[in-house]
């Protein structure tokens, strides 16, 4: 599965749930909920918790909440593309093109 096929699955998923209505500035808030998430489970793995209401994690389950949570990131922006009509595959493009550009002085170096 692509990034384009992965978004297409995923707005008609959001869309049988009644969940695509919200409007980018509400997603933009369940990105940042799921970016603090994201924080957490790579603070897990490179210094751990040390919570008295938590159980101590396996390798395994600390890599696998890491991979829930980029998930969920990624889910979170390929639904404000679709609202946007971006198409995701244009960002690393965009991003490629960005960083080429800003840094061609720098090429080879």
């Amino acid at each position: 599965m692509n990034l384009k096929d992965h978004e297409n699955w995923l707005v008609d998923f959001y869309k049988q749930r009644d969940w695509y209505k919200y409007t980018p500035p509400v997603r933009l808030n369940y990105l940042t909920e799921e970016v603090g998430e994201l924080s957490r489970a790579i603070r897990s793995i490179e210094f751990g918790r040390d919570h008295p209401g938590e159980r101590k994690l396996s390798t395994y389950e600390k890599f696998d909440n890491l991979n829930e949570e980029l998930a969920d990131v990624i889910d979170q922006v390929l639904i404000i593309c679709s609202q946007y009509d971006i198409d995701p595959t244009s960002l690393m493009e965009y991003s490629e093109r960005k960083l080429n550009k800003r840094f061609e002085s720098n090429q080879g170096a």
